[in-house]
Parts: structure tokens; sequence; C-alpha cells
């Protein structure tokens, strides 16, 4: 009995045994299996050293200009990789293979401007949103009767086929719309923004920043009316890609709470609101009749100093309107406006000489840019323009009032607050240099960014996504 029954322990033993290798061997296999399905994206982001992401060949997404990168979302996506330790590889397919791409394992995230939708939640995980963005119908300046849907009447409106802005005009009118929507298989919204300034097309729908960009370069445009609430933009990746999803919703929450995300907002779209349309009008006119007198002369001094001439040519148009012969009240004089000490320390013999007018500026412009070594770029762009108006003395003075207030000195942020104080006589009176108009060095740097963006958007060949 004693072997029959030890017989019996081995078999049951074995059979257990048994059972429990066929169970690893299924946990095993069910693993693999599930692992086939769902690729840690972030392991593998991780081994490969690199991000790739899939955006837009537009101003917001991705851009070069002079052999360098831009837009909003990939220097939101160069910080993610940053984050992560890894290279970023920015891709920009037509906007109907984003998807496949995903699906394929060719890229691991969209950062388009991409717009939240329900449809959109069948085929990805959305992260959490970096901004809300309203959208806006878009016409050319004289149609200023339309102020709603129901003006739209007998009207067309131009999107991209497959778009969010499509998706949400089908939205606002699913039924009878009381206009005709021309959906696209190519091109993008800076394109129909264009059609719309050049009277080609009747109307299109963009997010709110893109038109206030755009009538920087297309003056004749006009928002019309907003439809709907504001919506959420996001970044996007794969069905069921959790891992990924959650270290990119970590590293947002954590970008929007330390300020990057609004830093790198207004990099792209600061002071947008100020729009001047008769300046504007003017400032395009006269890129075509006056700048190509100088462009020569610009360029050279320009290279000579390490700047870009176009940044020279938007002081030059801030100073002077490029009039050679142009002279202020305060008796500074020529395309960039010297006074007579600026004239006597850079030799210059005769201010109203273009050349040696431009020679001369742009040389003082190199010698206060290297007075602020400390200051870290674009700030340090910005302290140099700020005192080329209104001198370097008034700039030490408002970052030594910086620095009693607990402001970073090295910052613009700080003198956009501590240069309208030079004005006032509490705060002025303490000074080395005393009062000036601290409110004009904000608004001529302002200007001259705005000139500056528009002459690079001139250089930069969009194409269609």
């Amino acid at each position: 009995m004693p072997d029959e029954a030890n017989q019996i322990q081995t078999r049951t033993v074995r059979c257990r045994a048994g059972r429990l290798t066929v169970a690893v061997g299924c946990l095993a296999l069910l693993l693999a299996f599930s692992g086939c399905r769902e690729p840690d994206s972030l392991a593998a982001i991780q081994n490969a050293g690199t991000l790739v992401v899939l955006s837009s060949n537009s101003s917001h997404g991705y851009y070069q200009y002079q052999d360098q990168p831009r837009g909003f979302e990939y220097d939101l996506a160069q910080a993610f990789a940053q984050h992560l330790g890894v290279r970023l590889q920015v891709l920009t397919p037509p906007l109907e293979k984003r998807l496949a791409f995903l699906e394929q394992g060719r890229a691991h995230l969209i950062a388009a401007g991409l717009h939240v939708t329900k449809a959109g939640r069948h085929f990805l995980n959305y992260s959490v949103p970096y901004r809300l963005v309203q959208q806006e119908v878009v016409v050319h300046r004289y149609e200023r009767n339309v102020r709603g849907m129901e003006d739209l009447e007998g009207r067309s409106i131009h999107v991209r086929k497959g778009s969010f802005f499509e998706y949400l005009l089908r939205q606002q009118a699913p039924e009878t719309p009381p206009f005709t929507l021309v959906a696209h298989p190519e091109g993008n919204q800076e394109l129909f923004l264009e059609d719309v300034s050049n009277r080609e097309i009747e109307a299109t729908v963009a997010d709110e920043q893109l038109v206030l960009l755009a009538r920087r370069h297309f003056p004749d445009l006009m928002p019309a009316f907003s439809l709907d609430e504001p919506r959420p933009l996001a970044w996007a990746v794969k069905k069921g890609d959790q891992r990924l999803l959650a270290e990119i919703n970590r590293f947002l929450i954590q970008v929007k709470r330390d300020g990057t995300v609004e830093r790198l907002w207004n990099k792209y779209y600061r002071d947008l609101d100020e729009f001047d349309y008769l300046d504007l009008k003017r400032f395009h006119r006269r890129l075509k009749t006056r700048l190509p007198r100088y462009r020569e002369a610009i360029v050279e001094a320009a290279a000579k100093n390490g700047f870009d001439w176009r940044l020279i040519a938007a002081i030059s148009y801030q100073e002077s309107h490029f009039d050679p012969l142009a002279e202020s009240y305060t008796g500074v004089r020529g395309l960039m406006q010297l006074t007579e000490v600026t004239a006597l320390e850079m030799g210059v013999e005769n201010r109203l000489d273009p050349h040696e007018n431009i020679r001369a500026g742009v040389a003082y412009l190199r010698k206060l840019h290297d007075r602020f070594p400390e200051i870290k770029e674009p700030d340090r762009l910005f302290f140099a323009l700020a005192a080329y108006n209104v001198g370097y003395g008034h700039v030490t003075d408002a970052r030594r009032l910086a620095l009693e207030k607990g402001l970073d000195p090295n910052q613009w942020s700080s003198m956009c607050v501590t240069l309208p104080l030079l004005q006032v006589r509490k705060h002025y009176q303490d000074t080395e240099f005393g009062y000036c108009r601290g409110s004009e060095p904000i608004r001529y740097v302002n200007r001259v960014l705005t000139y500056y963006e528009i002459l690079v958007r001139k250089a930069v060949i969009l194409q269609r996504a």
C-alpha cells in the first residue's frame, strides 16, 4: 500500500508539474503575443536613441529657415526629446498618411497642431491638451457684412479634405448648410488664407493664432466670427500605446507648470493682436519699392557683423521707413537714424549717405550686443535693440531696478516691467541716467520683431502638407 500511495503521489506531483509547465508556457506565449500586438514604443525610443515625430510643414509645426529648424511644435518636441535623453527626428508626411506611419512603427507620435475630436479617438490616443485655441472663419476685409453662419449663404468655404476644419464645419451645419463646403485633397490653412487675401477663394477656417500671424503677411485678411468654443490642441500616439502616452502626459503637465509652453508660444505668437492695417500695408509696399535700393548694403553690413540681414532691414524700416533723408525731431538722421554722437563714435562723415549710415548703424548694434555677454539669446538681442533705441545707460538702469525688485536682470520679461518705471519719478530719481520714456523701447523691440518675422516668412517656402 505504501508503494501504491507513493506512486499515486508521484503521479500527482508530475501531473501538477506538467500543468504548471503548460501554464507557464501559455503565459509566455500570451505575453509574447501581447508584446507583438502592443510593442513598447517608449522602450523602443530609448533603445534606438531617437524620437520620431510627425508634424506639419507649417509655421506652427516645423519648417527650416537658414538651415535651422523652427516651429512651435518642433521646439516643444525637441524639449520632449531632451526630457527622454534622445535625438529628435521630424517627418512631415501628408495628412492622410500620418496614421499609417504610426501603425507601421515608422513614427512614435503626432505633434502637428492636432485638434482633439471624437472621431479621432477611434484611431488615436490623445495626450492632455497643451493649449485651447479658437477657430475663426476668415474672409477678405471687403466682406465686412459677414458676421455669422447665416451671412455665408451663397458663399463657399475652402478647407483641406479630412482636416479638423472640415469636421467642424460639418458639425456646425450637418444637414443644409447655407454655404458650399469645398474640401480640397491638398493644401493647408496657410495657403487657403493667402488665397482669401488674394480673393481667389471667398472664405476659409483656421486657428486664431494662425489667422493673427497671417494678417502680418496678408493685411487684407479679416477674422469674421468664431466657430463654437475654443478647442484643445494635443499630441497623439497610436491606439494602446499607453506607456509612451503616460510619459508624454507627465512631460506636458510639467512644461505647462514651469512656463515652457507659454514661453515657446510667445516666441512664435507674441503680440499678434497688435495689428496696424495701414502700417503693414505700407511695409509690404515699401519692401518692393524702397528696400531693393539698399538691400545690397544691408546684406553686406549684416554679414560683416554677424546678423541676419532681415533683422537689419527690419530695424532700418522701423527707424526710417527706408528713407535715407529721414530726420526725427530729436535730430537723429538717415536710414538707421544715427545721433551725432554715435556717428562721431563710429567714424561717419555724412549721416545722409545710405552706405555710411547702414555700415555705422549695424556696427553700433554689434557693439551694443557685445556689451551683454552674460545674457542668453534671444534675450540678448532684445537688450541690444532696446539699447539701440533708448541708450545703453537706461537699459542698465532698468537692470538695476530689476535686481531691486527681485527680478532677473538678464530676462527681457523683467525689462518689460522695469523700463516703463523709468518714466516715474520715484523710480528714476535715484538712477544714474534718470528719466526716459521706457515704454518706447518695448514697443520698438516688438515692432522690429514683427517686421523681422514678416521678412523671415517671406524667405520660407512652405510645401503643401
